[in-house]
């Protein structure tokens, strides 16, 4: 940038930049990199987290012409999230009760007396034998009632096709769903999704037994992120700092008459 000049005692510029809007670019900037440096540190921490997948802060541009002057300025903001829908690697467990999805689908949980989504499919059982998720919820069947599991059973087997068997005998299928739109699903918590897209059965999914899918997230290139992130937001801070520090000195010089 260049240095500050005083016009006819009245107006600061730099360059064709009002001081006071060169400011408000770099906080918008700056607000947006904070933003991003929170999405990416949640990346890292859920590295491990089963079902997991990597998020991405989404910006635009905002333009403005002010009267009087022929350059636009540009700000930045960030107006949402986007989801890697890359699926993560896929781990064996040989839990019988644990799935993983091969395809684009989700599959239905209870969430607060509501129909969530995941790609979670590290499961067990409660006392009672209801098929369950590490935090509780019910795994939902296709006809979006609880999976309870008949005791004294010795063997589960879980079809491509979702459908469990308990010592041979189909006892339920599991909702497993696909959307037109996937980045439509909202993040509720770590590994679950709502939406108010109506979902179809699965088409183009297979569920495998004794699998869950790791999260998506490659570590190497968040911590790249997160670095690259942190220096640009330090750096717009001394811009920041640098321009308060000129006004400072654009207005010692108005009030001293220099």
């Amino acid at each position: 940038m260049k240095s500050a000049t005083v016009k006819a005692g009245k107006e600061i510029f730099v360059g064709n930049l009002n001081m006071e809007n060169a400011l408000f670019i770099a906080l918008s900037k700056q607000a947006a990199l904070q933003n991003g440096m929170t999405i990416v540190s949640n990346n890292i921490a859920n590295m491990n987290t089963a079902g997991y997948r990597g998020q991405n802060i989404m910006f635009h541009e905002l333009v403005e012409r002010p009267n009087g002057h022929s350059e636009a300025y540009s700000y930045v903001s960030d107006f949402g999230q986007y989801d890697n829908t890359d699926p993560g690697p896929i781990q064996k467990t040989a839990n019988p009760l644990d799935i993983a999805l091969v395809g684009p689908g989700f599959i239905g949980v209870e969430n607060n007396q509501e129909t969530h989504y995941t790609r979670a499919g590290h499961f067990s059982l409660k006392p009672d034998g209801t098929l369950v998720t590490p935090s509780g919820n019910n795994v939902l069947s296709a006809n979006g009632g609880p999976i309870v599991i008949p005791d004294n059973v010795e063997n589960i087997a879980i079809t491509n096709e979702g459908v469990i068997l308990a010592d041979d005998e189909e006892i339920a299928q599991l909702m497993v769903v696909e959307f037109d739109e996937p980045q439509k699903l909202t993040p509720v918590g770590k590994v679950l999704y709502k939406t108010d897209e109506v979902p179809t059965p699965a088409q183009d999914t297979v569920v495998q037994q004794g699998f869950v899918e790791g999260s998506n997230v490659n570590g190497i290139i968040e911590m790249t992120r997160l670095i690259e992130v942190s220096r640009t937001y330090t750096r717009i801070s001394q811009i920041v700092s640098d321009e308060d520090e000129r006004q400072r000195t654009a207005i010692r010089q108005l009030l001293s008459g220099q």
